[in-house]
């Protein structure tokens, strides 16, 4: 948020209280004119869609100011649910988006030929834009369809076109069809990503499957809702017939709650069930239902840059930081 709409956000008495100074930096009254960071935070602070600016701009300049630790090797994720609408696609592009705000280099490769990262994250993904399909098909190099966020400069995407949903049926004829996007990834050493999210469709096919063996870490969304652990086992199942016969090392690693709403005693019953399933793997910090969430995506933005100051941006931020200072379990071990 920007000092104009802060000011904007604070009422008549910040500008009032700007205009006592001149372009010298001397206040009209003769005393010493302040920061424009003092009088912001006294001022904002008395409305509240003043108090709201004020949080949202500390938890960027907070964000911004904390260095997470750095991985000892680039860690890539999966993220998958077979059952649709959990949030799959909203915890990628906001763990992504929240661990670049916090100083890491930051890829997500959008294997969904709806394209919803690809939109979220404010990346151009039209017919013909190059993308993950043309990549997996061996038209393009990786690093040709890498686009950088227009909201962070250390987050990058590989974006999904409609051209991607044809890909399953062309894959099935080709060499090597389960290890393209391994091979195409191993080709991306010089941008130094620092982590790499793959967001793949709800099922099991071979856009699945690629992002299954090109990953060594599953990351799992289950809602706190009715059902949640619905598909969840089928999905346990693949994963390990794709680590018995394709990647050895494919562990499910973190598991986040979302939609999480306090008010219900489901969702906690549900949160409760998970974490017995899954022990310590299960983040500590939940993502709670926001009508905010939701909504970012529609205009081309995650969560922590549409309204940085509400409780989803701070969650995907604590949950973030939980990812990076667990660290990659392979090198823990």
């Amino acid at each position: 948020m920007s000092d104009a709409e802060i000011s904007e956000a604070a009422g008549p008495a910040a500008t009032s209280g700007k205009a006592a100074s001149d372009a010298s930096g001397e206040r009209s009254d003769g005393k010493a004119d302040v920061s424009r960071e003092t009088w912001t935070t006294s001022v904002t602070m008395d409305t509240p869609i003043g108090a709201e600016a004020e949080r949202a701009v500390q938890i960027i300049h907070g964000a911004k100011g904390q260095q997470l630790p750095r991985p000892q090797h680039q860690r890539v994720f999966t993220i998958a649910n077979q059952k649709g609408g959990v949030g799959k696609t909203t915890t990628a592009v906001n763990m992504a988006a929240a661990l670049a705000l916090q100083g890491l280099n930051v890829l997500v490769i959008d294997l969904d030929p709806q394209g919803n990262a690809s939109t979220a994250l404010g990346i151009e993904h039209r017919p013909g834009t190059a993308s993950s399909y043309e990549v997996l098909i061996g038209e393009i190099t990786l690093e040709s369809a890498l686009q950088r966020s227009p909201h962070n400069e250390r987050l990058y995407c590989v974006p999904a076109t409609i051209d991607l949903a044809g890909a399953e049926i062309e894959l099935v004829s080709m060499v090597a069809r389960e290890t393209r996007l391994r091979n195409a990834l191993a080709t991306l050493k010089d941008h130094n990503f620092d982590y790499v999210f793959i967001d793949c469709p709800p099922s099991l096919g071979l856009l699945t499957i690629n992002a299954l063996v090109a990953a060594p870490e599953v990351l799992i969304p289950i809602q706190c809702e009715y059902y949640a652990l619905e598909g969840v086992g089928q999905l346990l199942r693949n994963i390990e017939m794709v680590k018995a016969h394709l990647n050895p090392q494919l562990d499910v690693t973190t598991v986040v709650l979302t939609m999480y709403d306090g008010r219900t005693k489901l969702a906690d019953q549900v949160a409760m069930d998970v974490r017995d399933h899954f022990g310590d793997k299960v983040l500590r910090t939940v993502i709670p239902r926001s009508v905010k969430v939701s909504e970012a995506p529609g205009y081309g933005m995650t969560i922590l840059d549409y309204d940085p100051g509400s409780r989803g941006a701070m969650s995907y931020l604590d949950a973030s930081r939980e990812l990076a200072q667990r660290g990659d379990p392979g090198v823990r071990k």
